[in-house]
């Protein structure tokens, strides 16, 4: 199913009005901005992590976001699966992006989205590092 940027943004929107209730100690979210460069920066091998975001709407939605730099061949874990939904942005580089057993090789500005409970996997499938922004919608407790 194709998704046009401004689809997505409708999309996001609605998940973003949906009411949830708070959770003990999350943050609402600020307004604010953050440059890449700032971004704390953590390494595992060859992989970088730079987390953005993580906290609550002010409708009490819980979202975060990070970037991921994967070097070639690498994953950043096994497959897996989680209440969460994830949307995968791709910046740069390829990924093999899997999905309830169907994987599907993505390029720059390429979108995934993976709903609840569905197993997932990402590779990096080129030949070069692969980067990708990941934001999460929701959280998974009950």
């Amino acid at each position: 199913m194709y998704c046009s940027r401004r689809e997505l943004c409708v999309l996001l929107s609605a998940f973003f009005s949906t009411p949830q209730s708070f959770a003990a100690g999350d943050a609402v979210l600020p307004a604010e901005a953050y440059p890449f460069r700032d971004l704390p920066r953590h390494q595992e091998g060859e992989n970088i992590f730079r987390p953005v975001f993580d906290g609550e709407t002010h409708s009490g939605y819980h979202v975060e976001l990070h970037e991921t730099q994967l070097a070639p061949g690498a994953r950043p874990h096994p497959p897996h699966r989680h209440a969460h939904e994830e949307i995968f942005l791709i910046r740069e580089g390829e990924v093999d992006v899997t999905i309830a057993t169907k994987t599907t090789r993505l390029g720059p500005g390429s979108v995934a989205y993976v709903a609840s409970n569905v197993e997932h996997g990402i590779r990096n499938g080129g030949n070069a590092p692969a980067q990708y922004f990941v934001l999460a919608l929701g959280t998974d407790r009950a």
